[in-house]
């Protein structure tokens, strides 16, 4: 399945450090989980959340989640060693903090190498700098292994000064740039944390935004966030009943030498016909992930 089609509606950060979140994330609907030693872990716990983390994956029982590991970065005494245990781990993917340049990535995927990782074992990048979001097109490009970016938005809108606001607006040069990054190498791209957890209403805007904006899904810090991120990043019952109806009308008028069909008053051409095969393979693949 191409990475732009999930699902990855709801992407849920687990501390490593947490035995108990950990535990109760193989009932949560949700996506993904990723299992974090980077900021959320204490420097005095970053060896020990490791340790339990990967006792945690070797248990299993995590169903179709999508499972990824957020490494320390390589600045950081940790970061090589994660590296090597996430090399041994059943994951489907690494996450890598604050990405500025494509030769982290490169070093990355040597270092897993190095360690003996499948070679299936996929990358997510965290843009979460300036310079991150000025390199993302060349971050999106740097390795066919590359799936997903992820927008940190709490570290960005402190970098750039940014005043938080419901409607994001300060923030949304920087969603736009990421989207348009991931979407030219088609990668994956996930929307950043939304850290007041009191704000329902804020939430699902954010959500609504973000699915708007083009995002695949949202990363969330809690097990509440997960249903209201399922039901804004998935296709609505009428939306995929329309792009079947729209693929049928556009074959018929294939069928009979038109470049183009007309339904409900607008006019179908080929690329109306991708997006709601897009939008079909969407709702297929989380009926296929609910399922089970």
């Amino acid at each position: 399945m191409p990475a732009s089609i999930g699902p990855r509606r709801s992407v849920l950060f687990l501390p490593g450090s947490n035995p108990r979140a950990i535990e109760k994330a193989r009932t949560l609907p949700a996506d993904a989980l990723i299992f974090d030693l980077e900021d959320a872990v204490a420097p005095s716990a970053k060896e020990a959340a490791r340790a339990g983390v990967a006792a945690a994956l070797a248990a299993g029982g995590y169903g179709k989640r999508e499972l990824v590991l957020r490494v320390n970065s390589l600045d950081t005494a940790w970061g090589e060693a994660d590296l090597a245990a996430a090399a041994r781990m059943p994951l489907d993917a690494v996450l890598l903090p604050k990405i500025e340049d494509p030769a982290r990535v490169h070093r990355s995927l040597d270092l897993l190498g190095a360690h003996g990782a499948p070679a299936g074992l996929a990358l997510w990048c965290m843009i979460e700098t300036p310079l991150g979001v000025l390199a993302a097109p060349q971050i999106a490009g740097a390795s066919p292994r590359l799936a997903a970016l992820v927008v940190g938005t709490s570290d960005l809108a402190k970098d750039l000064r940014i005043r938080e606001t419901r409607d994001r607006l300060p923030l949304l040069t920087v969603l736009g740039l990421v989207v348009l990054a991931a979407r030219a190498h088609g990668r994956a791209v996930l929307d950043g944390v939304h850290l007041d957890l009191a704000d329902a209403l804020g939430f699902a805007a954010a959500c609504r935004q973000g699915s708007e904006l083009g995002f695949d899904g949202k990363t969330l810090i809690h097990p509440d966030q997960i249903a209201p991120a399922n039901a804004a990043f998935s296709p609505l019952p009428e939306e995929v009943a329309r792009a079947g109806r729209l693929i049928a009308a556009y074959r018929e008028a294939s069928a009979a030498g038109k470049g183009a069909a007309r339904i409900e008053g607008r006019l179908v051409e080929a690329l109306h016909v991708e997006e709601a095969e897009r939008t079909l393979a969407l709702a297929a693949a989380i009926a296929a992930r609910e399922g089970g």
